[in-house]
Order: structure tokens, then C-alpha cells, then sequence
């Protein structure tokens, strides 16, 4: 058995996180079953496909216009095709119309006959019937065969009873094993046909019927207005007709080992014991959302086939510390440059082949919050895998510094020389786009640092300074005050290239001031930079930094502003400049991350008890106003204060929710008949309850959560290194999440 490892935490942090450990139990982190799919692509646009099934050697199985077709070549995120079967060379002289199961082995129905490969090949039934395109089999070799009007049941190669479905058109064929007879759905009837009688009886009448199955007791029933269920002796309604669907128009419906499964011409869904539905929808999970058939595969895996493809649904026992693996290989094998946590925005439809990294706008912030996970992670495991990724990235963003050749002021990203464009158009408030050369001629940075970025580098260097040792540490330390001396020394603004102030990084009083008491900026910029100093005097010792933050609290009102209840920040008024009322249209996402990380300067190093206890009731009205968007993050950050309570459970269920494929791919949900709209407000949420992560189009932390559609499909991946990896890791520092559990 693996020993634990327990982090040593020092200073101030330290009784923060004892405190709270001794106060939470964590969460158990035991298996879970963790979905994504696994997709397989038609090459040949014309071919159009019927039905999927699985035999008992696990071989999936597609009927097409163009023979059988099997799954070829995939896994996760590299998708396969779906080739022509060629095992069987009579096979492909026939015209498979439908496939069936019996004993778990393949049932072939032509225009011809039923028959099989299995049982040393015997089964082969005449059936008769030319336009025959529905097969059912049921117990001792029966077979059902219908052209849609005509019906056939056939006990081997005996006729056995044979009719019509009157005035109806047959939809599909089910044997109910309970009761020992076969169900007939048509557009306006589900009929029946018990053993020894010579014609279909009606059991239920309704109509816009599209799909049905039966399992033991009860019959479900897909329509084109939401599905009902019925009890399966009198066909009696047991559930009503409900449309509270993500999608209400079915084409399919399939009950899977006590799931109800569901499909559509939007994408598929699944009934959940809560009465909630996880929704499959674009290419994160299927080929195309035209869903034309669903069964069950391998393993508990879920095969839905749609009109370009196969999706193989895989849920496999997974704990969040396997899963934050799965993630810590992505970060490192597609996301790192020169030490950089970086999103990749070139890909070619979802081809991760394709992908290329490139300089990002943010490059810094979405490094320092991989760094402080791979920090956290360093501490609770002893990793070195973790320190020396931790390290990489730190010297990656200590060049930042180094390369603008202007002491304390660091770059938002830099590049060989040549491979980016310098431009005369404005760009972040700049005179260029940003971009300049450096003193190593094969070197160019790029400028416009904004106060994002220096609460990245604010939030990595207090958290380096405090957890590492030695040489790093004062590495940490000395960028730290290199930096806040130079935000001091040029009046609280970061000084760009062409000695003017960026458009964002500003804290002067007159700035910050300068904006209306409700809007956010006003409150956002004081926390930030309060939190800065104090953790900049904690570390160096420096009385400056203790004067000046005494300064902006009492002279210039910083401590009221940053205090200010987070439900007062709103739109700006009438009368307010136009700069104003731009950062006040809505609500900014950004800024929650800036608070939320920069909270980690703010509270563990406020100068007395007094002021602490005043952050403490800031941090957590912030927090409040945030719960509904369930953000892992935020309710980590909030947890830090020593908080009791932080919806713990909310944060498991946001890590477990998390989507393995982090391609950006098109999402919808405005549609959904399932979720609770609300009248738009200032904040942009949509929905009474945030959706999970892998149904929403945002996974950032600095987004919308509420948003529901996007139209970007495939241009993207985003890292998980600053999505999941930092609250996983966090939360395992805080001692709030145990490590994965062999039971």
C-alpha cells in the first residue's frame, strides 16, 4: 500500500488549512462511472445507416444501404471509420435490410431470407416477403418479419402465423419475454399478438407514436411530443405524456439495464434517478445529432448511431485523482510551450493532429494557476513529476520579467522573431497590437500587460514564496517585490513599452476612485491591490508596502471599497462616463477570477485580526452572490478562509461533471424543454441551475457558466491545467478531497 504523504505547510497558511481539516470531512474519493465518448465516422456521405448491434464476442455491427459496416481504428479524441464488413464473403452479395439478436448472436434479415452466421450457420428462413424491413426474434429460433404492412412469424424455418397491421404502417417490432407475445407499433397504435390467436389486437391507441420498448412491467412510448409510459398487462397510462425533454420530438427510445435511453434529431439523452437527463449533444459525444438508432454494447457501453456515425458512450469506473491523471497527461502532451499553460486554437475540425501552439493572450494567467496546481500537487504527493513541471513554468514566468529589460515589468508572452505579426492597429488600449522586439535579436515580447496577468503572477509568486524553500523561494520573493516596486514607483500603474500606462493594469486612486461606487472595477482593482501589498510586506519585510497599503485603505477609501457588498456592483447610471457604463453593460467573469485568486494574497495575510474578519465577510458575500454557478473554484478559494461550509458536494459533482474531451465543440441548449429559463439580468445567467460542465459550451473559469450555445465546433482544445487541474489540486491541499480509493 502507498504511504500518504502529508504536505508541510508553513506561516500563515498553515493554521488556515488546520483549522479546516479539522473542521471537514473530506470527500471519499472512490470510483465513479465517468463518461466520454468514442466516435467512428461514415467516409462515403451517401450511405445512409439503419440499425447497431452487439453479438457476444463484443463485435459491434451496422446495417447500411451499403452492407454491414463495423467500427474501425478508434479511441478517445482520434476518431475511427466505419468500414465495410468483409468477414463473411456471401454476406456481401445480400441485402441486409435489419439485424436482430438471439442468444446474444447475429440475426441477419434480406429481402430474401433470416439468417445467421451462428449455430454452425443452420439458421437460413425464407421469409417471402421482398420489401421486408423489420426483424424481431424471440424464444426457440422465431422470427418476425414485416414490410410495415405484412407481418410473418416464423418458429425456424416453419410459418407460424402470418397477417397484416390493417390500416396501420409498423414502425417497429418488440417480444415481450414476460407475457410471451410481440408488440406492434405503428404512427397511431401499439397492437399485440398472443400465442395461438390469428390477429393483431389493439392494446393502445394515441397518436405521433415514433418508437417504443418494453422492459418486464412496463412500456414506454416515444411520440413526437415527449414520451409516456404504460403498464405493460393493459397497456394502462402509468406515467403521462411529459415534454419536459431536452428534446420532445423522438426518434428513439431504449431501456438499458434500468436506464432509459433516449434519441433524437438533436442528439441523445439518458434518465436519470434524480429525473434530470444527461444530454449528448455535437461532437464532443456524437458524429451528428441525428440519433437513428441506440443499443447496448461492450462493457456498459451505450452505442447511439446517427446518420454520419457511430458514438460509443463509454462510462468507465474512474476516481477523480485517475481522472486529474488523465488531465495532467493532456497539459503535457499538447499544451506546453516553453513552459507556458497554453490553449491550442488552431485545430482543424476537432483533428487533434493538427494542433499547434501558438502565443495567447493569457498565456501568463493560465500558467500561474497550472503552476499552483502542480505546487499543490507537489505538496500532497511529493511528485517530483509535479515539482519539475512546477518548476518549468515558473521559469517561464520569471522571463517574462527578464525580457522586457524594464525592471519589475513583465510581458504578456514572447516569441522567436518572425513568427508573429507586428501591427500599427490598436490593440488592449496600446499605440501596436503589443508586440516588440527585445534586446536578444531572436526574441520579440509582446506588451500591453493588463491586471489579469499581474494577478497570475501575484497569485504564483505568494504561493511559490510560501510553500517552497530556498533559492526558489527567494526567487519568488525578490520578482515580487521587483514588481510591486515598480507599480509603486510609477503612481500604481504598470508603465507599457511606450511609457504609457496599459489599459488595465492601473490602481491609481484617481482611476480606481474615479468610477461610480456600484461599479465593479472600483472594488475589483482595491482588493487586488491591497492583496498585493500585504503579501509583498509578509514576504520581504518591507514597511513601504505595509504604508502604502494604509494608505489606499484610509486616505483614498480602498478598505470601503473593496468591502463594498458584491451585491451593490451593478450597471452604471445615466450620468456616468462612457468608460463606465462599457465595464458595467454586464456582469464580467473575468473579474471573479481576478478576486478569487488574488483572495489567496488578500485573507492569509491581512496586517491584524480585525481587517481579516472584515475579508473574511467580503469573500463570503462574494461567494453567496456566485453559488449558483457551482464553480469548483470558487468555492476552493472560498474554503481557504477556513469556511465550514463551501458546497463541498457541489464542488465533487463539478469535478466529476467535467468533460474528458476539452475540444470546443458546438453546443445547444437554448432548445431544452427540460431547463428553467429566467429573465435576462445583469449577471447573464439564463437557467435556474447551471447546467454541468460537459453539457455547457464555457469551461474556463473566467466565463459565463450560464451561457448555452456556441457555434464553435472543433477550432479549439482548452487545458485543463488551469480548468480542473488547479480546484482538484487545491482541494486535495486543503484536505477536503481524499486521495483516490482502491475501494
Amino acid at each position: 500500500m502507498r504511504k500518504r504523504i502529508t504536505f508541510l505547510c508553513v506561516g500563515l497558511l498553515s493554521l488556515i488549512l488546520q483549522d479546516l481539516s479539522a473542521q471537514i470531512t473530506p470527500y471519499k474519493d472512490k470510483s465513479y462511472l465517468q463518461d466520454y465518448s468514442v466516435k467512428y465516422y461514415l467516409t462515403d456521405s451517401t450511405i445512409s445507416l439503419a440499425n447497431v448491434k452487439t453479438d457476444r464476442n463484443g463485435i459491434v455491427y451496422i446495417v447500411s444501404s451499403k452492407g454491414i459496416l463495423k467500427p474501425d481504428a478508434g479511441k478517445f479524441q482520434y476518431p475511427g471509420t466505419l468500414k465495410p464488413d468483409k468477414s463473411y464473403k456471401p454476406l456481401l452479395d445480400r441485402h441486409i435490410k435489419d439485424i436482430s439478436l438471439y442468444n446474444n448472436q447475429l440475426v441477419y434479415l434480406d429481402s430474401v431470407a433470416v439468417f445467421s452466421n451462428a449455430f454452425a450457420g443452420s439458421w437460413l428462413t425464407n421469409h417471402g416477403l421482398p420489401r421486408a424491413s423489420i426483424l424481431c426474434t424471440g424464444p426457440d429460433f422465431t422470427s418476425v418479419v414485416s414490410d410495415g404492412k405484412n407481418v410473418k412469424i416464423f418458429n425456424g424455418k416453419k410459418l407460424f402465423w402470418e397477417g397484416n397491421a390493417g390500416t396501420e404502417t409498423l414502425l417497429d417490432i418488440k417480444y415481450d419475454a414476460v407475457r410471451n407475445r410481440y408488440l406492434f407499433l405503428s404512427n397511431n397504435s401499439v397492437q399485440y399478438l398472443l400465442p395461438g390467436e390469428k390477429e393483431l389486437k389493439t392494446g393502445f391507441k394515441s397518436s405521433d407514436l415514433t418508437c417504443f420498448d418494453i422492459d418486464k412491467n412496463q412500456v414506454f412510448i416515444g411520440t413526437k411530443n415527449g414520451y409516456q409510459i404504460l403498464d405493460a398487462v393493459k397497456f394502462n397510462v402509468i406515467k403521462p405524456l411529459s415534454a419536459k425533454l431536452p428534446v420532445s420530438a423522438l426518434t428513439q427510445i431504449h431501456s438499458i439495464k434500468g436506464k432509459l435511453w433516449f434519441g433524437s434529431n438533436l442528439g441523445a439523452f439518458m434518465l436519470r434517478e434524480d429525473g434530470k437527463f444527461n444530454y449528448y449533444f455535437g461532437e464532443r459525444w456524437l458524429p451528428s445529432n441525428q440519433v437513428v438508432a441506440i443499443s447496448q454494447g461492450e462493457n456498459g457501453n451505450i452505442l447511439i448511431l446517427t446518420n454520419k456515425g457511430l458514438a460509443e458512450i463509454h462510462f468507465d469506473p474512474m476516481t477523480l485523482e485517475k481522472k486529474a491523471l488523465v488531465y495532467e497527461k493532456q497539459v503535457r502532451e499538447r499544451h506546453i510551450r516553453y513552459g507556458f499553460n497554453s490553449d491550442i486554437a488552431s485545430i482543424v475540425k476537432g483533428d487533434l493532429s493538427t494542433a499547434q501552439t501558438g502565443q495567447r493572450d493569457s498565456d501568463n494567467l493560465w500558467t500561474s494557476m497550472y503552476l499552483v496546481s502542480q505546487l499543490f500537487r507537489y505538496k500532497v504527493t511529493g511528485s517530483q513529476e509535479a515539482l519539475q513541471n512546477c518548476l518549468e513554468s515558473f521559469e517561464a514566468m520569471e522571463r517574462l520579467f527578464d525580457i522586457t529589460g524594464i525592471q519589475g515589468f513583465f510581458a504578456r508572452g514572447f516569441e522567436h522573431r518572425g513568427y508573429h505579426k507586428f501591427s500599427n492597429v490598436p490593440w488592449d488600449g496600446g499605440m501596436t497590437n503589443g508586440w516588440v522586439h527585445a534586446k536578444d535579436p531572436e526574441w520579440d515580447w509582446r506588451g500591453t500587460t493588463s491586471s489579469d496577468q499581474t494577478v497570475g503572477q501575484m497569485f504564483t509568486l505568494t504561493l511559490m514564496a510560501e510553500l517552497m524553500d530556498g533559492p526558489v523561494k527567494q526567487r519568488a520573493i525578490k520578482r515580487m517585490d521587483e514588481l510591486m516596486t515598480n507599480i509603486i514607483k510609477n503612481d500604481w500603474y504598470l508603465i507599457d513599452f511606450d511609457g504609457k500606462p496599459t489599459l488595465w493594469a492601473k490602481w491609481n486612486p484617481a482611476y480606481v476612485n474615479g468610477f461610480g461606487k456600484n461599479i465593479g472595477d472600483r472594488k475589483l482593482n482595491s482588493s487586488n491591490i491591497i492583496g498585493f501589498l500585504q503579501a509583498a510586506y509578509h514576504f520581504t519585510g518591507k514597511p513601504i508596502y505595509k504604508q502604502k497599503a494604509y494608505e489606499l485603505m484610509n486616505k483614498y477609501g480602498y478598505l470601503e471599497n473593496l468591502t463594498r457588498p458584491m451585491a451593490d456592483i451593478g450597471q452604471a447610471d445615466s450620468s456616468a462616463g462612457d468608460w463606465a457604463k462599457m465595464l458595467s453593460e454586464g456582469w464580467n467573469h473575468s473579474d471573479d477570477e481576478m478576486y478569487f485568486l488574488a483572495y489567496w494574497c488578500l485573507y492569509p495575510y491581512a496586517f491584524d485580526q480585525n481587517l481579516k474578519e472584515k475579508y473574511r465577510v467580503a469573500i463570503r458575500q462574494h461567494w453567496e452572490l456566485e453559488r449558483p454557478e457551482k464553480d469548483g473554484l470558487w468555492n476552493l478559494c472560498y474554503a481557504m478562509t477556513g469556511a465550514k461550509a463551501f458546497d463541498l458536494n457541489e464542488t465533487i459533482w463539478y469535478l466529476k461533471e467535467f468533460p474528458l474531451d476539452m475540444i470546443e465543440w458546438k453546443t445547444l441548449n437554448s432548445h431544452r424543454k427540460d431547463i428553467e429559463l429566467i429573465a435576462p439580468n445583469f449577471r447573464g445567467q439564463t437557467t435556474k441551475e447551471v447546467l454541468p460542465p460537459d453539457e455547457r459550451p464555457e469551461l474556463k473559469h473566467n466565463r459565463n457558466l450560464f451561457k448555452l450555445d456556441a457555434e464553435t465546433n472543433g477550432n479549439t482544445e482548452l487545458s485543463a491545467g488551469d480548468s480542473f487541474l488547479l480546484p482538484y489540486w487545491m482541494g486535495r491541499y486543503l484536505g477536503v478531497i481524499s486521495a483516490g480509493q482502491s475501494r
